[in-house]
């Protein structure tokens, strides 16, 4: 498919469950060549990915179930469980974090731009995600967003050993679609495009 057909095939998809035709390997690839191709301010390359796969996958949503659990009064807990569950159904789970020692060392050296830094790396991390989003739908792969950071990002660094530089962005969970997603109205482009 072109880029375009890839953009718009590129949805929040949901219901989600393993049975993926795309291999690990293929989804390794294809995320290292999204870190590669995509650019980033002053070249800092600051987006770092975490994939996990298999128990470490479901591992994942346990943590995110747990620390909900003790935030989520019980009486609405059900919903949360199997909003979760949903989640852990599915393949695989990509984290997204951004590597903050490089963002601190560029506004050390270039005070100037201090303050836009931080954002130019946010920046670059949803390019980063966009990039990957894309690409695995395009392979025929389901895929949704979730942000239950930073409420699990302790847990996270700890269980998968993950440097104390890297501040957790995203979740995205990967999965084979076993639906379609419902429709989305789209703005006219003539009310946000001037020319």
């Amino acid at each position: 498919m072109n880029i375009y057909e890839a953009m718009e095939h590129r949805r929040s998809r949901y219901a989600l469950d393993t049975n993926t035709i795309v291999s690990d390997k293929r989804i390794e690839e294809i995320v290292g060549e999204c870190l590669v191709q995509t650019p980033s301010a002053f070249n800092s390359q600051t987006a770092r990915v975490v994939a996990l796969f298999g128990e470490s996958h479901a591992k994942l949503w346990s943590i995110v179930l747990e620390t909900l659990r003790a935030r989520v009064p019980a009486d609405r807990f059900s919903t949360t469980e199997t909003k979760i569950a949903s989640f852990a159904a599915a393949h695989a789970t990509l984290l997204f974090f951004e590597e903050t020692d490089t963002v601190r060392a560029l506004q050390e050296q270039f005070p100037a731009y201090a303050d836009n830094f931080p954002v130019w790396s946010q920046q670059a991390s949803g390019m980063v995600q966009i990039n990957v989003w894309t690409a695995l739908s395009a392979e025929g792969l389901g895929v949704n967003l979730q942000h239950y950071n930073p409420i699990i990002d302790d847990e996270v660094t700890h269980t998968f050993d993950v440097p104390t530089s890297w501040k957790l962005m995203s979740q995205m969970v990967v999965g084979n679609p076993i639906s379609e997603p419902d429709p989305i109205t789209k703005k006219p482009v003539s009310e946000r495009l001037v020319v």
